[in-house]
This record gives structure tokens, C-alpha cells and sequence, in this order.
């Protein structure tokens, strides 16, 4: 069987440590980090989301910069705004929620972000400088970043291992990639075009999975003993739950659980972790901000 890989508690751990920082910070330099978080209407699911960074901010001791706009506000408007953001000394972070309104766009207002204030690290700089050999960008997406601090804290070696990323998005299989190759894994990246996708999967040490379809992954794709990190998270209907759905991931959990080495679940895995790199990026932020 598995080892099952506690995100939940491996991110509380990180957010504990955080906390004590962020006192520190405080306390030595007169120094609050602070985020602002973005929101653009009133989509339910954005919403939540937010309301989780928020929280979790307060909990850390980070100021919380709320900025809330209603869906019609216009792109000059928003961009304006984010200009604002990376004028005030006291947000050191800025993190706009998507997906934007239809008629904004999300390309020209993420890149007018202060690449020192891109917490969420999709500025084109930090991309590009997490592409190339040799330089490191300022700041790393939370979500790739949480699925390596999962690997490294499970003690699942990268270095000259096959890696095999399942998806190809911009916000997790793209960046995780490079992060992987950044860590000298032998990286394969399969997408919905990539034919065989099974025995490609197969021969993997370590799978990100990021394809966002349910129970994509079965117990027979999986090599014994590799390393799963599923980054999914898909509703499926469940009229035994009170909401009438649960989440589930891309991994078809139970049959990988007989499989694999370790293994994230759904939820409680890698979701945690985005959180917790966002407030990790947030206070590095902050303590470029110290003068020494």
C-alpha cells in the first residue's frame, strides 16, 4: 500500500513556521508583509477561493489587502488599479484571482504586475527566467512549488529519475516541468494530443498529474513504487453528500493506492500546499523590501 502524503498537514507545518517569521519580521524590522488579493465580480468559486487566502493571511499574521471590483469594470480601469498596488510600500504581493471577465485581458493585466510583487510568479520574467538554465526567477507559481515541497518532504529523490507530467497547462504542467528539470528529472510532458499515453505514463518514477479529468489515471498506468502527486480536483455527482457532488482527482485513487509508492489524495493534498507557498512567497516579498 501507499504512503499517503498528508498535504493538510505538511502545509500547516509550513504555515506555522510562516506565522513565527512573519513575528519576527515585526518585531525586528517594523515590517507586516502584506498581500493584496484581487477579485473581479462575483463568481462563486472565486469567491472561495479568496475568502480561503484571506483567512489564511490573518491566520499567518499577513495584512490582507481586499480589493474588490464589480464585473464591469473596464481593463484600462483594472490595469490603472494594479498600478496603484505596485506603488503602495505596503503591499508586497499582488495576486489577481482568475478567470477575469470575458472582456478583460488577463495577459495584459498579469504582466502589469510589479515582477517584485508577483507572488503568484506568472510574470513573463520569472516564466522565462524559470525556463532557462542557469537563472532563477524571483518567484515560483504556488501550485508547482507546493507539488516539489511534497516530493522533497516524502524524501522522493529527483535527480536522473523519469518524470512524467500530465498536463500542459500554464498555471501547473508547464511551470512544474521546468521545476522538474530544474531538479534534473528526466521530464516528459503528455498532453491531450500525445498518443500512448498509458506506456508513457508507465515507465514514470514520478507523476504529476494536472489534467483535470476524473479518475484519468488508473492503478494499472502506475509503475510500483513511483511517486504520485495529483493535482486534480473535479466535482463529480454524489447524491449521498449533502452538496450532491464530492472532489475527486485525475488519479483513480484507490486502484493507485495498491500501486504506488506515496501518494497525494483528493483533497487534502496538493490544494493545501497552494496556499502555503502564496504566504511563503508573500514574506520572501516583504524581506527583499529590508534594507541591509
Amino acid at each position: 500500500m501507499a504512503t499517503i502524503i498528508d498535504g493538510k498537514a505538511i502545509a500547516q507545518s509550513i504555515r506555522d513556521g510562516i506565522a513565527t517569521e512573519v513575528k519576527s519580521l515585526s518585531s525586528s524590522h517594523n515590517l507586516v508583509p502584506g498581500l493584496a488579493v484581487v477579485i473581479v465580480g462575483t463568481d462563486k468559486d472565486s469567491q472561495t477561493y479568496v475568502s480561503t487566502k484571506r483567512k489564511a493571511c490573518a491566520e499567518a499574521g499577513i495584512r490582507s489587502i481586499d480589493v474588490d471590483f464589480p464585473e464591469s469594470i473596464s481593463e484600462s480601469e483594472l490595469v490603472d488599479q494594479v498600478r496603484q498596488l505596485n506603488a503602495n510600500p505596503d503591499v508586497h504581493g499582488i495576486l489577481i484571482q482568475l478567470p477575469l471577465p470575458k472582456h478583460i485581458n488577463d495577459e495584459r493585466v498579469l504582466g502589469e504586475i510589479s515582477i517584485e510583487k508577483d507572488v503568484d510568479g506568472f510574470h513573463p520574467l520569472n516564466i522565462g527566467k524559470l525556463a532557462m538554465k542557469g537563472r532563477e526567477p524571483l518567484f515560483v507559481p504556488c501550485t508547482p512549488k507546493g507539488c516539489l515541497e511534497l516530493l522533497a518532504r516524502s524524501g522522493v529523490t529527483l535527480k536522473g529519475k523519469r518524470a512524467v507530467v500530465v498536463g500542459r497547462s500554464n498555471i501547473v504542467g508547464l511551470p512544474v516541468s521546468l521545476l522538474l528539470l530544474k531538479a534534473d528529472a528526466t521530464v516528459t510532458v503528455v498532453h491531450s494530443h500525445t498518443q500512448n499515453i498509458e506506456s508513457i505514463v508507465r515507465e514514470a518514477d514520478i507523476i504529476i498529474a494536472a489534467a483535470g479529468r476524473a479518475f484519468m489515471i488508473k492503478g494499472d498506468w502506475i509503475k510500483p513504487g513511483a511517486a504520485v502527486i495529483d493535482v486534480g480536483m473535479n466535482a463529480i455527482d454524489d447524491p449521498s453528500r449533502k452538496r450532491g457532488y464530492r472532489l475527486v482527482g485525475d488519479v483513480d485513487f484507490v486502484e493507485a493506492s495498491k500501486v504506488a509508492g506515496c501518494l497525494t489524495p483528493v483533497p487534502g493534498g496538493v490544494g493545501p500546499m497552494t496556499v502555503a507557498m502564496l504566504l511563503k512567497n508573500t514574506v520572501e516579498a516583504a524581506k527583499r523590501q529590508i534594507v541591509t
